[in-house]
């Protein structure tokens, strides 16, 4: 297999050997990801890690009155069951598919044998992308607090659209209000602005990023953090 050449859209997957990728491939399995399919649950054992190769993944945390938020979003950055490589299997929040797809999956008992060898190369990429992750939930939650709700939308439109292949999204005003855990009404009146200022284009249930430049000029800073 050549090296110009990447073995998954999967960003980790892609960045190890080819050598390592075909010590891999016999244990992972090519699944769907059906919208609102929900990969595990709060306090549910990891049985599966999930790299994602397109769609989206969000981390979601539940409060006691029903409220959600998103607290963290993987695409084909990442990987999905993180708390498996820091060595607890138990799930920190719920892991739900936003935008459907599809992903490489793999048991969670074949990753941590992986992670034994010596000088994984899939360690190393697993512990860099851990660290981007870190630094998106402390940001994400720092946002959730100081922001704007225009300003939160336009920051969470941008890290959607830099983990897809178009841009086109396929994103309830419903879906949105709960990932970015406020009102519908808010996030109706939001996403009306960015329309009317030419940035994007919103129609049932379909969010088209029209002028991207915009859109980031729109975004409080954490989105530049995050992305630096």
């Amino acid at each position: 297999m050549s090296k110009e050449q990447p073995v998954s859209k999967n960003v980790i997957l892609a960045a190890v050997s080819p050598k390592e990728y075909k010590r891999l491939l016999s244990h992972l399995e090519f699944v769907a990801l059906p919208l609102g399919q929900s990969l595990y649950q709060s306090g549910d054992l990891i049985e599966h890690v999930y790299f994602p190769e397109d769609g989206l993944v969000s981390l979601v945390t539940h409060m006691h009155d029903g409220t959600t938020i998103e607290v963290g979003l993987i695409g084909k950055d990442g990987m999905v069951g993180i708390p498996v490589l820091l060595g607890d299997d138990i799930a920190f929040e719920e892991a739900i598919v936003q935008i459907a797809g599809s992903a490489l999956r793999m048991k969670a008992s074949v990753l941590k044998d992986a992670l034994r060898r010596n000088h994984s190369p899939l360690l190393t990429e697993l512990l860099l992308y851990t660290r981007r992750l870190m630094k998106q939930i402390a940001q994400t939650a720092a946002c959730n607090r100081l922001h704007t709700v225009e300003e939160r939308l336009s920051r969470w439109l941008l890290m959607c659209h830099d983990r897809m292949d178009t841009d086109e999204l396929l994103l309830t005003q419903e879906f949105i209000s709960n990932m970015l855990g406020t009102r519908r009404a808010s996030v109706g009146s939001a996403a009306g602005g960015l329309q009317t200022d030419g940035l994007i284009r919103y129609s049932r249930g379909r969010i088209s990023i029209l002028e991207r430049a915009g859109l980031e000029e729109s975004a409080c800073e954490c989105y530049r953090a995050v992305k630096g």
